[in-house]
């Protein structure tokens, strides 16, 4: 009796650059089956959300303007509804293809990196659909400030589709922008940014975050960019708070470890590259009577 033949052994867990592309394509499927259900629960949520994006209008138009949304040809309704549920799927999916792409990085992370790679998904989910939410409590606002800049007697009128994109775009911006916070938490926690750094450069911070802000809404309209960049500010000296007691733990830890071999922490950051002596050790040389070897 033939006995098959046993596939060789991979303690490693590595893989070919054919598996790879096997695994790709069917996080990449199974991804695609996810915003396609989802497009067709968005399709049913359309006139909904539509409803709720288009309430700033409706606002002026109670306010007395001749405000209207309009479409330009025959298919514009229908595709501002498409734009809708797709906009609407990849946000109900997002769980699902957010998975895939962590189940396809994953096997190439340590224990530790996939710890803090959950802990920033955790994160970042809320604080996208937090910063979702604060774009759409400003919406109204720029709405009015770019409305009060024409005539009362002219009208109002707004193409579906270039609406829809200036909504969605902004509600976007403000969700990524929100979680810019925990991005720069997980590069601490990989060990490519020292919390030190970041606090270090509040002052850029805030400036780059003021301009974000300035970007996102008109420049007029001074209280929808304080309400936007007051929260970003806070996330962002929590994140370095974070990342300054992380570091701190990291440093205690690394030195107990060191310790236990009876190495000095400071003695291993006076030592320059390649073991030759640091500054530490210049001026102890430095300081011999001269002729002495």
């Amino acid at each position: 009796m033939v006995r098959a033949a046993r596939a060789p052994r991979n303690p490693e867990g590595r893989m070919s650059l054919g598996a790879h592309l096997v695994e790709f394509r069917k996080r990449l499927i199974i991804s695609a089956i996810a915003i396609v259900v989802g497009v067709v629960a968005g399709w049913f949520l359309t006139p909904w959300v539509w409803d709720m994006l288009r309430r700033p209008i409706n606002d002026l138009r109670l306010q007395g303007r001749d405000a209207v949304i309009s479409y330009g040809d025959i298919s514009s309704g229908f595709d501002t509804r498409v734009q809708i549920a797709l906009f609407i799927a990849v946000l109900i999916a997002s769980p699902v293809w957010l998975y895939q792409i962590w189940a396809f990085v994953a096997p190439a992370l340590t224990r530790r990196e996939k710890l803090n790679g959950v802990g920033f998904l955790a994160a970042a989910v809320p604080l996208f659909l937090g910063g979702a939410y604060a774009g759409w409590l400003v919406l109204p606002n720029i709405v009015r400030l770019l409305a009060s800049f024409q005539a009362d007697e002219d009208t109002f009128n707004l193409s579906a589709r270039s609406y829809l994109d200036f909504a969605t775009k902004l509600l976007l911006a403000v969700g990524v922008g929100f979680v810019m916070p925990a991005f720069l938490v997980l590069l601490n926690f990989f060990g490519v940014l020292r919390g030190a750094s970041i606090l270090k450069s509040w002052r850029v911070a805030i400036i780059v975050i003021i301009l974000f802000a300035a970007i996102a809404t008109p420049a007029a309209d001074m209280m929808s960019m304080f309400l936007l960049a007051a929260p970003m500010v806070v996330l962002y000296f929590i994140a370095a708070g974070i990342a300054v007691l992380h570091d701190r733990r990291a440093d205690k830890r690394r030195g107990d470890e060191l310790a236990e071999y009876g190495i000095d922490v400071a003695e291993l950051d006076d030592s320059g590259p390649q073991g030759r002596p640091g500054r530490g050790a210049a001026r102890t040389d430095s300081s011999r009577p001269k002729g002495t070897a």
